[in-house]
């Protein structure tokens, strides 16, 4: 026999006040994206700072001498056959292999002289750190001729030539005579490195932001850092060739590896106007915006490492400054 349940009294005045919108818990916001971590730039980095192995390095040398002996006893038998056979278009074609050896050598001669050039302008730079940590006056007047005789040629230093020596006698202490030998010769050089840096981090912002295929990005950021690289050090007058460049790259981009500087840090994040509001709406837009500045980092890095002073006080250009100058108007503000 079942048990027969009575009424259920519900008590309206003890449950309270109904319940308001305001009361409902939040919504469960979705995972927000990642924040853009300018992986072009960072894999770029990483290949131009990679050292092969001394594995590696000994299969290449081996390989390149066997097939450099290879190719020469070829051509010598081929042009030595070709003399027995038709003896006219023998010595054509050995006169065409003996100006293809010339061409060689004075490749070879120019990189030997961009590597001179290179070591040049790293002489300078260490006799410059070494006369401001002794505050010696004679080595910075060494250097001040030094630096004269370097842009000896350059027109666009004449004024600052004839600055410098018409005020080098009246410096009497090596910070104030190295200040002023940046200031009268390297200033407008400093500029054109700037505009260089510019046009690079917006070219790599741009690719980046606006080509979605792979690896398009990590291209465009290894050639443009590469060329941005070499006309820096035109500009400072270390014209490097294809090895000198890539030594020059390998230098720059391992001293930001191994400082982490290719790292993105939130202070490079909020330092660039608008990268945090472009990374919320398009990934590939923050994505540039941070490859555009780590593209900066490494135009500062190689301004520092191709200068034939170091930078005073002061003087070192701004990431920040450079980025904004650079993307301002590219992505909207």
């Amino acid at each position: 026999m079942s048990k027969r349940k009575g009424p259920v009294l519900i008590d309206l005045e003890a449950s309270g006040p109904a319940p308001t919108p305001a009361d409902a818990p939040p919504v469960p916001e979705p995972d927000l994206p990642l924040p853009p971590e300018g992986r072009a730039m960072q894999t770029a980095a990483s290949l131009a700072a990679r050292r092969p192995s001394r594995l590696a390095r000994v299969f290449w040398g081996l390989a390149l001498a066997f097939m450099g002996a290879v190719t020469s006893i070829t051509a010598w038998d081929f042009a030595t056959g070709l003399m027995t056979r038709m003896p006219l278009l023998g010595y054509a074609v050995t006169g065409l292999g003996v100006a293809l050896l010339l061409v060689l050598l004075l490749i070879a001669l120019r990189e030997l002289a961009a590597f001179s050039r290179l070591r040049r302008m790293d002489d300078l730079h260490r006799a410059a750190d070494a006369a401001l940590a002794a505050d010696d006056l004679g080595a910075a007047r060494k250097v001040a001729d030094g630096l004269t005789r370097l842009y000896a040629t350059r027109g666009d230093t004449a004024w600052g030539r004839a600055r410098l020596a018409e005020r080098q006698a009246e410096q009497f202490d090596a910070a104030t005579l190295l200040a002023l030998a940046e200031d009268t010769l390297l200033t407008p050089l400093d500029a054109a490195a700037q505009r260089e840096v510019e046009a690079a981090a917006r070219q790599v912002a741009t690719v980046t932001a606006l080509v979605p295929l792979a690896l398009a990005d990590v291209v465009a950021a290894l050639t443009s850092n590469l060329r941005m690289i070499r006309r820096i050090a035109e500009i400072y007058g270390g014209r490097s060739g294809t090895l000198g460049s890539w030594r020059l790259t390998r230098a720059v981009m391992s001293h930001l590896v191994a400082t982490g500087a290719v790292a993105v840090g939130d202070d490079l994040i909020s330092s660039v106007a608008g990268g945090s509001v472009l990374s919320k709406i398009s990934r590939r837009f923050g994505e540039g915006v941070v490859n555009g500045a780590l593209t900066a980092r490494v135009g500062v890095a190689a301004m520092e490492v191709c200068r034939p002073l170091p930078f005073s006080r002061g003087k070192r250009p701004s990431v920040t400054g450079l980025v904004r100058r650079a993307l301002t108007g590219l992505f909207g503000k």
